[in-house]
């Protein structure tokens, strides 16, 4: 959930979700990202070490794989860089 401590990194293996963020005080929150087997989540607040930045809802059934932050920076570590420009694509909206 948007602004809550993130600990986890989540892989979709099944299903579809949507990024909701809210921007402003009383508006509903805004669709930014829409998530489908293969995509991934939740490295935001990992690689920055910040709240997450936005929540994700299911809209389909949904398995998800996920790593805790220790096994996050040990196996995915050397492509910390690559992720982190990935990243931009959120902070951007």
């Amino acid at each position: 959930k948007q602004g809550e401590a993130g600990d986890t990194f989540y892989i979709v293996e099944e299903g579809t979700a949507v990024a909701l963020k809210d921007f402003e005080d009383g508006e509903p929150p805004k669709e930014v990202k829409d998530y489908a087997a293969g995509d991934f989540f939740g490295e935001l607040a990992l690689l920055k070490d910040e709240p997450r930045a936005a929540s994700v809802q299911a809209k389909s059934d949904l398995t998800l794989l996920t790593l805790d932050r220790k096994a996050f920076k040990r196996l995915l570590g050397p492509l910390q860089a690559i992720m982190e420009r990935a990243s931009q694509q959120y902070v951007n909206k």
